[in-house]
């Protein structure tokens, strides 16, 4: 009995001691340049940067954001780790940008990332390059299930500040980089269904071309199929 005593004083010893485990952050929300845009400026610095206002909803369990922003031609990464959820970068003029925010804490070391977003900083230009197109399904580096035809569809969402997109050249292949064009698709459809096998790792990317010749390149995703 005794024994049975110590045991149970034991027990609860232990669940009193027990800490919690630190949360997580969550993702923060996104809120300006809205998504596919043209940005309002706050101020122009010289003849070929201005002042952009980025803004952002809080998230929980958060104590720093980290606001990432880049130059979508050049590949320049702007970097601003702030506890605020409005912070200001000065840009190129004329360019296209993307931004994230990754949520962070000092109780742990797992961060949460916002979506990402597209917008074109306004300069003196009169045709836009369109955004990227955004690879929606299958998203990368999952496992897929093929159909009853063994073919999974492949889904992206294009998007250009003069609505003028005529093509997305679709690139599929078992190889890194993707350099067979799997098909030439009208710029209203966006979306390509493609034979897979099983246990097989694909790669794919999609190129979009506006009517004046501009082009801009997804990026390489990858998915596996089951």
């Amino acid at each position: 009995m005794r024994l049975i005593f110590v045991y149970i004083v034991c027990a609860l010893f232990f669940v009193g001691c027990k800490k919690d485990s630190p949360k997580a952050p969550e993702a923060a929300t996104l809120v300006a340049p809205a998504k596919n845009s043209e940005c309002t400026p706050l101020q122009s610095d010289n003849g070929t940067s201005s002042v952009v206002r980025f803004n952002w909803l809080a998230s929980d369990h958060t104590e720093t954001y980290e606001l990432q922003v880049t130059n979508l031609e050049t590949g320049t990464v702007h970097n601003k780790i702030t506890s605020n959820t409005v912070e200001t970068l000065s840009l190129s003029k004329g360019a296209a940008f993307s931004w994230v925010v990754i949520s962070s804490n000092s109780k742990t070391n797992k961060t949460a990332s916002s979506g990402s977003w597209f917008f074109y900083n306004p300069g003196t230009e009169t045709s836009y390059v369109p955004f990227p197109a955004e690879i929606l399904n299958p998203e990368p580096g999952v496992t897929v299930f093929r159909d009853i035809n063994n073919e999974v569809t492949l889904n992206w969402s294009g998007a250009d500040l003069d609505d003028d997109v005529v093509k997305y050249d679709v690139y599929f292949s078992t190889e890194n980089p993707p350099e067979e064009l799997l098909a030439s698709v009208n710029g209203n459809i966006e979306a390509r269904s493609v034979s897979v096998e099983h246990d097989t790792v694909y790669y794919w990317r999609v190129v979009t071309t506006d009517s004046e010749g501009n082009t801009s390149d997804s990026g390489i995703v990858d998915f596996r199929c089951h």
